[in-house]
């Protein structure tokens, strides 16, 4: 069950307001990035892990790789100005033909259990993505008049990671360039295949850090784990 996994890391991250890439800014002392990559490196099933990193930043990431030990990042490669660019950029620099996770640098959160069970389901039917149920109700806007109340029960808000088959998530970018499409996420790239994507249920935690305001969110999140160990 190895599986590799492609990390877009090269956001500037304006709506955090930082003034420099947010996966440098620290959660409970260490760097964002940091947070996320030991997720894998502590994963005995991940077998490399490459990063799309902005040129400025990339000096900076690989002293950070240094000082965290942080051994399972086996290549860097250029960033792009779109988050599809970036990660095609990493498909490419893969080395091997299995399962292929894309994962927000920005998700610190997510959880081995809930990883093991995206690269089982991309096995078994060539796509998967985590995701939980819509809690709030949905309605559809046009010039801030309410159109339509949306039907919840079939709405999903999708995380990452998003797994794949090496080989059809290659020829689903392969695709978009040649057709100059740019999808929201990489399961939008298969789906427009007719390929089905299936969904593995996640939970709450597994944020973005995207503002500030996500900052005290995840600060939380990590009282609440440390108190759950303490118990345990």
């Amino acid at each position: 069950m190895l599986y590799q996994v492609v990390i877009p890391a090269a956001g500037q991250g304006k709506r955090m307001g930082a003034g420099k890439n947010k996966l440098l800014l620290k959660l409970d002392g260490v760097p964002i990035l940091i947070h996320t990559l030991k997720v894998f490196e502590d994963d005995e099933s991940c077998s490399g892990v490459i990063l799309a990193v902005n040129e400025e930043d990339e000096k900076e990431f690989n002293s950070l790789l240094s000082e965290y030990s942080i051994a399972k990042v086996i290549g860097i490669v250029p960033g792009g100005a779109e988050r599809q660019y970036s990660i095609y950029n990493g498909i490419k620099a893969l080395r091997e033909n299995g399962i292929v996770l894309v994962h927000d640098g920005a998700r610190p959160f997510i959880e081995k259990g809930q990883i093991h069970s995206l690269v089982t389901a991309a096995e078994q039917h060539g796509a998967s993505i985590l995701a939980v149920p819509v809690k709030d109700t949905v309605k559809k806007v046009k010039d801030h008049k309410v159109i339509e109340t949306v039907e919840r029960s079939s709405l999903w808000a999708v995380q990452t990671p998003q797994a794949f088959r090496m080989p059809l998530l290659l020829k689903a970018y392969e695709l978009a360039e040649e057709e100059g499409f740019l999808g929201t996420d990489d399961a939008s790239l298969v789906e427009r295949m007719g390929h089905d994507v299936m969904i593995v249920e996640g939970n709450y935690d597994n944020i973005k850090l995207t503002t500030p305001e996500d900052l005290f969110f995840a600060e939380t999140i990590i009282r609440k784990r440390r108190n759950m160990t303490k118990r345990s």
